[in-house]
Formats: C-alpha cells, structure tokens, sequence
C-alpha cells in the first residue's frame, strides 16, 4: 500500500526544482484513482508563458520503450525470434561474424557491442562533429538536416566495437535501437512509425502521443532550452528540431498522463503479453550514456528498490528537453515528469559534471512522487 499523494509538498517540490534552476517543468503522479498534477516555472524565458501539465513534450528514449513493446508483439507473433542473429533479418545493414552472432535480444538490452553512432556521424553526413569533444558547435547547422538512418546505422556499425556481443556490461547504444526499427520494417512491411502507432500507441489510448510529422512540436508545448554543460550561455531554445538523427529510438513525443497510462498498460500485460513482460524484465548490467552502470531490460529498467517492488520504465533527452517516466511493479503508484532544460551540469578539467542543485532537487521530487 502506497502512502497517499501530498499534494502540497508536491507543488512544493516542484517549485524547488524551478527554484533551483529549471526554467519549466510539469508532472503527474498516481496513486491507484489519485492523480495530482502540477507545473512550475515557465514554458518560454522571453514572454514569461507558463508551463501547463498537460503540455505535449519531446520524451527522447523512453520512445526505446514504445519500439520494444513493438518488438515484442512480433516476437509473440512469430515472426521475430528474440535469439535470432540479425544478420538473419538484415544481413546488409550487420555483415558477417557480428550479424550472426549479434542477436535481437542484445539490441534490446544493449549487449551487441555496437557503438554510438552520434560521435562518428562525421565527416561523411557532417553529423554533430562537436559532440565527441564536447562542444555545441553543431547544432544550429543541423536543425533541419535530414538524415538517412541506415547511414547512421553503418556509421554505429564500423565505429570500433564497444564489446564483445553479449558480453555485460553492456554499452547503451541509439545503434542498437535504429537496428530494431529497420528489423520492424522489414518484418510488418510498413513504418516503424506506423507500426507503433497503431499497434501500441493507439493500443494503448493516447491521445496525445506521437511521431512528429516535421521540426514542430504540434499542440500546447513549452520551448526547449539546450545549455550543453553552461557552454550555451544563456541556454538556447531547440525545441524546433528534425529528429531524424535519432528517429523512432527517441523522437516520440507525449504527455506524463499519457506516459502514466502507457506504462500502467504495459505493466498490466495489455500492450504485450505477460510471459513478453517478463522478457522485458529480465535485466543485465549495462553503461549509461552518462557513465553509470545500470540494470537494463528489453526497453525498460528498474529503478529504487528490489525488483519485486521496483519501479519500471525509462528516462529520455533530447536536446533541450528531458523526461522521466516510472511505474511500480504493481502498477499502482506511478511519476511521470518533464523539464524543459538540459545538460545543466557544468564540466570540471577532466570533463566531469559538476553537481548543480537541480540534481538534487530532482531527486527530492522523486522519492516524494514514488514513495510519499
């Protein structure tokens, strides 16, 4: 039994974390039918605008969650085999030794070994060449670059291994989840997108979850704000942006109460079926994007406390935005929350983060959010 929502230190807790330095944020926690919803702070730094709790939101990876559930649902229909070598689907998109040995259930769980494609998208497509030393430069060029994601693919694919396949820890990789979109295509005949979007979104009953159509963030949405560890000073709005350098493995956008209730669903076996669920909950160690090692599932991670109690789902970025979304096991106390800056954190000489009281005031938030 969960303790019941406080609301009022829970708009207190939110009004910390803008105090602390966000710009905007908004969330929503559930305890079984109680819902408290909040924002804090604003959604534009020029006009002053609020941010709203219903506002629609760049979610960046926990989209990886929409695709495994995707994945999974071909699995249950036969057509994916979880242990199956990639290179048995997409032979020219992983040749050789590494596309049978590869399998489905290592790009899900980031075992593969393949790198992160974002460092070495350059020079060829001129992707982000900053990124791996540090550096914003590129992203005002690239807002509107269309890229072709089986070029991303290759680059992710040639860059030095990370890993032996299967070996853990494994290595977080957007590599591993444009692989997983292709191996969708291939096998549905249609989108990723469109596959997703009927057979798990809609499945689902979001209303306002989605795969932009172009740059824009359709609907009620707050601007965007990228600082890149304090090197945009003042931060800079990206909240227009082609997403196509991540795709369907972090371009979705959402709601936190459509973000609650995907989780719920999918915790409660109705989007996959159970026995695809505990797939998904089987985790190995695995490196973050951000250093840490993690336990990681197909799509999902754990998160404070044993599996038994633990709460699941996944956090995202994207430049200028963040997401977190978790559910307990029992799906009965869930968070969702979105803020509309990012890499606030500035870098130290050797290249580490430095804390910044955002950090902790978000941690306050979501230890109050999930246990009371």
């Amino acid at each position: 039994m969960s303790d019941a929502l406080d609301l009022a230190a829970l708009d207190a807790a939110l009004e910390n974390v803008h105090r602390a330095g966000m710009p905007g944020l908004f969330a929503e926690v559930r305890d079984g039918d109680e819902v408290w919803r909040g924002a804090a702070g604003v959604a534009d730094v020029v006009t002053g605008a609020p941010v709203t709790a219903d506002m629609r939101h760049r979610v960046g990876s926990i989209t990886k969650t929409f695709t495994a559930a995707a994945v999974l649902q071909q699995v249950e229909s036969g057509r994916i085999g979880l242990d199956t070598p990639i290179g048995d689907y997409l032979p020219e998109l992983v040749p050789g030794e590494r596309g049978a040995t590869i399998t489905v259930r290592m790009l899900l769980n980031h075992t593969s070994g393949l790198a992160e494609y974002l460092p070495y998208a350059y020079p060829s497509c001129k992707a982000f060449p900053a990124i791996a030393e540090t550096r914003p430069d590129s992203l005002d060029d690239l807002r509107f670059t269309r890229f072709d994601p089986t070029d991303l693919i290759a680059r992710g694919v040639t860059a030095p291994a990370v890993g032996a396949p299967g070996r853990t820890p494994g290595v977080y990789s957007n590599t591993n989840y444009l692989l997983l979109v292709q191996l969708l295509e291939k096998v549905t005949g249609t989108t990723a997108e469109q596959y997703i979007t009927r057979n798990v979104i809609e499945h689902a009953g979001l209303q306002d979850t989605g795969f932009p159509d172009a740059s824009h963030v359709d609907g009620p949405h707050s601007r965007m704000y990228e600082s890149w560890f304090g090197m945009i000073d003042p931060p800079c709005d990206y909240s227009v942006y082609d997403m196509s350098w991540v795709g369907p493995s972090a371009s979705l956008i959402s709601t936190v109460a459509d973000l609650n209730r995907f989780y719920g669903k999918l915790l409660a076996g109705e989007i996959v079926s159970r026995s695809s669920l505990a797939q998904m909950q089987r985790t190995v160690r695995v490196v973050s994007q951000e250093g840490r090692t993690i336990d990681y599932g197909l799509g999902l991670h754990p998160m404070d406390g044993p599996c038994q109690n633990a709460f699941w789902g996944h956090g995202g970025t994207v430049w200028g935005a963040g997401a977190l979304a978790m559910t307990r096991a029992d799906g009965r106390r869930q968070m969702a929350v979105a803020v509309n800056l990012q890499r606030w954190n500035k870098l130290d000489s050797s290249g580490t983060p430095q804390p910044h009281p955002i950090d902790d005031a978000l941690a306050t938030l979501y230890r109050l959010a999930m246990h009371g």
